[in-house]
């Protein structure tokens, strides 16, 4: 930084640099940094790529057609975009464990990190048993025998596991699980391309026949170009669900080692993440089936058994239409591995989140203890017992307990994201305020403060249409679902002011160096030595680049 600049570091810090364990003394965090670049990538994408992506987005390809599914992905994960830069510019200068609430506190309000807090907290907590009910239900595409208390029982055994013996384990887990994913979702675009084109037993060279037979948009709620709006809207609402990441770079970051170095590229690559895994498979749905497929619609309707597992993806209708046999179960078994690596995913998010509450007193305390590798077992404990939420599949169909769990997140997380933003765009005016060029910053994020207003914005309106087609026929039920945690997360924030008399950071006096945290990263940044990565280590931790294919090559010829 010039020395004309105002120094951003205040207050004293401490830090144990040892390579690999390096810890930050000053806010009492006992989480060690064992995490490599591939692990904090594999782990965004692990986190972020589910069901939502294979199946959930089928279900939805009849309200909006393959044009409305399409252009509803797009503008959602331009949102997400804006909300990852905000993310990462603020992760990359200060990696404390659960970051972004950690700056809202200290940058916007205790009250408004208390309650964004919970909201992360609930959603990732939800999600775990939500991904333990999707497991479930496609279990029974090869089996309904199998019953869903041994599906949680096995499944929360297994993350109990991952979860509490080293974060290296759980590191490892997710590398390998992650790589099926991509190789699924790569394997479903081969697919699409090489049977539109005609290579396919039929010979039917249909490419982009459904768009215009039956035609780029579905009419839904109303007809005519209005009904085509709203299904395009509707597709952005499932969008604000399924599209996700930049939370779980953020998650682990006060685990990651040499986080300066590593954690820009995994924020900058972000970008392909949303082009190929939820645009590509935006567009590669809209393309394989048609909108009005009646099979679709059977499984939509549950008048034909299925529904939730690989035969309703659009990609196993469009098998069986080409009598392509055996795939689908491949499909399926990938799809498993996949849901459980989310599962898994989301649960080590939740349990750092709960971790970070206990320290600064959002929960109890006990959830801010440790074991001497660095585990917090009480807060994954905790997170253990609330995926047995999932047992409530035994008693309601568990596709609709899904759903459920579906809204309940898309809230927190939409809450989360404006929160997000809101406190990026404060610390962008303190720096201002304070005289503190943003060149300085370790990584310098585009387009903001633009991108701040946009996501917030956003954030907010994704909130208030999440439940924009209960109201006509209204149904009681899901407007409680949909909207009650819209109300609870204001009150929230008005009684913890009330009760613990917070006060608003007031632009330009805001601690931006963390009460020294920052300058503890930058002395352990300095002190640590990275270690030396393969190729195939750089490529997944999104270092990777073509010259290092170049060099590969040449080093083979020679």
């Amino acid at each position: 930084m010039a020395e004309t600049e105002k120094n951003v570091y205040s207050g004293d810090a401490e830090a144990d640099v040892s390579s690999g364990d390096f810890q930050i003394v000053h806010s009492d965090s006992n989480l060690k940094r064992r995490l490599g670049g591939k692990e904090v990538q594999l782990f965004a994408i692990g986190g972020a790529i589910g069901t939502s992506v294979f199946l959930t987005m089928g279900t939805w390809l009849p309200r909006g057609g393959p044009a409305g599914l399409f252009i509803g992905y797009t503008l959602w994960c331009l949102n997400v975009w804006c909300v990852n830069e905000c993310h990462a510019e603020m992760a990359v200068y200060a990696p404390v464990p659960s970051c972004f609430i950690t700056f809202t506190s200290y940058w916007v309000d205790e009250a408004l990190a208390f309650a964004q807090s919970w909201a992360f907290f609930l959603c990732q907590a939800l999600l775990v048993p939500a991904e333990i009910t999707a497991l479930h239900v496609m279990i029974s595409f090869w089996t309904d025998k199998m019953p869903i208390e041994a599906t949680v029982i096995i499944c929360l055994a297994l993350y109990a596991a991952l979860n509490c013996i080293d974060a290296e384990l759980f590191g490892i887990a997710e590398f390998y699980l992650s790589i099926g994913k991509v190789f699924l979702i790569f394997l479903l675009f081969s697919f699409t391309f090489f049977t539109m084109v005609g290579c396919n037993p039929i010979g039917d060279a249909y490419g982009f026949r459904y768009w215009n037979t039956p035609g780029p948009f579905a009419e839904y709620l109303s007809t005519g170009s209005l009904g085509a709006f709203w299904g395009t809207v509707s597709c952005m609402s499932l969008a604000s669900f399924a599209v996700c990441g930049p939370e779980y770079i953020s998650s682990v970051v006060g685990e990651t080692k040499s986080p300066r170095r590593l954690l820009p590229s995994c924020y900058s690559s972000f970008k392909w993440r949303l082009l190929f895994f939820f645009i590509g498979s935006a567009l590669a749905i809209g393309i394989v089936i048609p909108y009005d497929d009646p099979s679709l619609a059977a499984f939509i309707s549950g008048d034909a058994s299925g529904g939730g597992t690989s035969k309703a993806s659009p990609y196993t209708i469009a098998m069986e239409r080409m009598h392509i046999p055996g795939l689908p179960h491949l499909i399926n078994a990938i799809m498993l591995t996949s849901v459980f690596s989310c599962g898994n995913g989301v649960l080590f998010a939740a349990s750092r989140a709960l971790f970070v509450m206990g320290q600064y007193g959002r929960a109890p305390k006990i959830f801010a203890k440790t074991t001497k590798r660095g585990i917090p077992v009480y807060a994954v404990g905790m997170c253990i017992l609330l995926g047995l939420l999932a047992m409530m599949g035994v008693s309601d169909a568990s596709y609709t307990v899904l759903k459920y769990f579906i809204d309940f997140c898309t809230i927190c997380t939409q809450f989360n994201y404006s929160c997000v933003c809101i406190t990026y765009a404060h610390f962008y005016w303190n720096l201002k305020k304070q005289g503190i060029s943003r060149d300085s910053l370790p990584y310098k994020a585009r387009f903001q403060p633009y991108a701040s207003y946009i996501g917030m914005t956003c954030g907010t309106l994704a909130m208030l249409f999440l439940g924009f087609d209960i109201i006509k026929p209204f149904d009681i039920k899901w407007f409680f679902i949909d909207y009650t945690l819209l109300g609870v997360f204001p009150i929230l924030v008005i009684l913890v002011k009330v009760i613990k008399k917070t006060r608003y950071v007031k632009i330009g006096t805001a601690d931006l160096g963390l009460g020294g945290m920052v300058k503890t990263i930058d002395d352990y940044e300095h002190t640590m030595v990275p270690h030396p990565e393969g190729w195939v280590e750089r490529f997944f931790s999104g270092m990777w680049e073509w010259k290092d294919l170049l060099r590969l090559v040449n080093k083979r010829k020679d």
